[in-house]
């Protein structure tokens, strides 16, 4: 096997890792309650997580011992909000995001912008993965690569 140098190598500009994922999908629920704590306790902790019918959603991180959590859900989307809610949602990428005036605005270099803004407001070493579902069936992944 020979390696050729693609076109940003040669031009000294560092290449991204993306990683694409094709799934079938199913659902499932669950509910955030430590058993050990009052419902008022657990009610103060996961909101409305702790709804006794049940919420789903998938995440990664190491799980605080106390809480049960990797980071309190609450926090994340607030800073889902500021990093991709308002800058993104209902927007012509192309003409009215900054980035993407020199940068092809592809889901996959769309996962590297929402990478580089949650990771200056994630505290250090949360981060783990960026991942976009374009459609139901085609998934991209950022790792920070």
């Amino acid at each position: 096997f020979c390696k050729m140098e693609s076109r940003h190598q040669q031009i000294g500009v560092k290449e991204r890792v993306g990683y694409i994922t094709r799934v079938e999908s199913f659902s499932a629920c669950h509910r955030l309650h430590n058993k050990s704590l009052s419902d008022e306790e657990n009610k103060k902790i996961f909101g409305k997580c702790n709804n006794p019918h049940g919420h789903g959603h998938n995440y990664k991180g190491q799980i605080d011992h106390v809480t049960g959590m990797v980071m309190n859900l609450t926090d994340l989307k607030r800073y889902i909000e500021e990093a991709v809610m308002i800058p993104l949602d209902h927007k012509n990428l192309d003409k009215e995001v900054p980035y993407f005036e020199n940068v092809v605005s592809t889901t996959e270099n769309l996962a590297v912008y929402i990478w580089d803004r949650l990771l200056k407001l994630l505290p250090p070493g949360l981060l783990y993965e960026i991942k976009i579902h374009e459609t139901d069936k085609n998934i991209v992944v950022y790792r920070g690569e």
